[in-house]
Parts: structure tokens; sequence; C-alpha cells
């Protein structure tokens, strides 16, 4: 797809707290917190998608937590395929710069959020099985004090997505992935409510890496329905707005989690899927 020369203004491509413009002829900028943009014109287009994007993090123009546009948006204003902002993305991703969530969209992150996963991803292959128990300990301390933020910081958007993982984890039925991944949104939901760009990272980080604890806890006889107790009783405290509730809420939450995936294999359900 062939660029068209522009002689018009810069053209604002909103995000989520910034704004960046595009043009076809001038030279990035970051004043008035803006990045402004060149159309790219060469084979390899997607690696200098990647070099604007990364030059615009390194500036402050974009920050953690700021969220990319869409797909085909971005490629309009690239002027560029959306195959070339797709190979872009991907490579952001695998510069842990960007995160992508199921329904929300991708996400400028600190750049550490990769590196912190696959740090723990190991500590926990290397630890086990002290290394899921320590994991539990460090969600303990900082979940409830997360759920409490978010109780008073939450916007619509957010609860919008708790309340769907709720209803998703409600319809999951015997379908472990679809409850783990439903699990895993309520809970990042509550992180981003929490407005802290470094506490989203820390528990995306985290709490991805206790799927097989979530595998041992489904298996177990009332385990999911004792799990769906408590992400009611913390979404509605977030939706009153009762920070102590929220927090308390979590904290009985995650002792449920941490007596369920404890429960011996012979009382698990066997061949649960």
């Amino acid at each position: 797809m062939q660029p068209q020369q522009s002689s018009q203004q810069p053209v604002d491509l909103r995000y989520s707290s910034q704004t960046i413009g595009v043009s076809a002829d001038c030279a990035p900028l970051s004043a008035g917190g803006k990045a402004v943009y060149k159309l790219v014109r060469t084979s390899r287009l997607y690696e200098q998608i990647v070099q604007q994007i990364e030059e615009s993090i390194v500036k402050g123009d974009l920050k953690p937590g700021d969220q990319l546009p869409a797909e085909r948006e971005l490629a309009q204003r690239f002027g560029v395929s959306r195959t070339a902002v797709r190979e872009a993305v991907k490579a952001l991703r695998e510069k842990g710069l960007v995160e992508a969530y199921s329904g929300r969209g991708t996400f400028i992150t600190d750049g550490t959020t990769q590196a912190v996963r696959q740090s723990l991803d190991l500590i926990t292959k290397i630890g086990q099985p002290e290394g899921s128990t320590q994991l539990a300990e460090v969600r303990a301390i900082l979940e409830p004090e997360i759920a409490a933020l978010a109780a008073v910081r939450i916007q619509e958007p957010e609860l919008a997505t708790m309340r769907e993982a709720v209803s998703v984890m409600d319809r999951a039925g015997h379908d472990p992935d679809a409850y783990i991944e439903a699990d895993l949104d309520f809970h990042l939901a509550l992180a981003e409510a929490a407005a802290n760009p470094i506490i989203l990272s820390l528990i995306d980080s985290i709490v991805g890496l206790l799927r097989e604890q979530r595998l041992r806890i489904f298996k177990v006889p009332g385990g999911p329905e004792r799990g769906q107790i408590h992400h009611k009783k913390i979404l509605a405290a977030v939706e009153r707005h009762d920070a102590e509730n929220a927090r308390e809420s979590m904290r009985a939450h995650l002792g449920q989690i941490r007596e369920d995936s404890q429960a011996p294999a012979s009382k698990r359900i066997p061949g649960k899927h």
C-alpha cells in the first residue's frame, strides 16, 4: 500500500492519555505532549513503525498505561497495511514495550513486564513447589491493597470488564481455559483500575504464572463456585466504592485460593478438563 502525500496539518491520533499526530513530511516532535510521525516509505515498514513508537516512549510522549489505537486506525495514520502494523505490534510485544489484553486493546508498558515475567517464571520452575507458594505470598501482600485502591479509583470500562469476567466464569461450566482466562481478566482489571502502571506491570507479571494453581483449584470439587462467591463480593464492594470491604473480600478470596490449591489429589475430580 503506497502512502499518499499530504500537505495538511498533522492528524491527531488519540491515545488514552497522550496524542500522536501523523505527517508525511515533519520530523518527530515531543512539544506539547504530542509525537508527530512521518509516513513510512521503505520495504521494511514495520521496523520504522517500531522505531517511531520506541522514540515516543523514550521521550515520554507515550507513557505506561497509554493505549494504542486499533490496528486499522494505526494503519491509516502510518499509511501502511494492517499487516505491517500487526508485525510492528508483535515486535513491540517481544521487546516488552506493549501488552495486548483480549477485548481491551494494546497498552504501553514500562518495558520491564516481560523481563519480570520471565524471571518469575524461571523462579517458579526452579523452585517448585516453593515458587508457587512464594508467588501466592506476594499476591497476599499486594492484591488486597490493589482492590482497595481500585474501589476508590475504578472507572466504568474496568467495571465492565470485571462484570463480563464474572459472567464468563459463571458460564464456563467444565471449560477450565475459559474460566482461567476470565479469572485473569478479573484480577488484571482491578490492577488497571488502581491507575498505577507499576502495579499493573507487577500484577501482570504475577497472576499469569499461577495458571497451574488455578487449574488445580478448578479440579477441586466446589473450587470454582467458591471462587465465584468471592469474585462477586469483591465486585460488589468495588461497585460501591467501598475500599475496606474490597480489601477484606480480596483477603478472603486469596485465603480460599490457598486452601483449595493445597487440597490433596485424592479429593480432586479425576479427568476433569
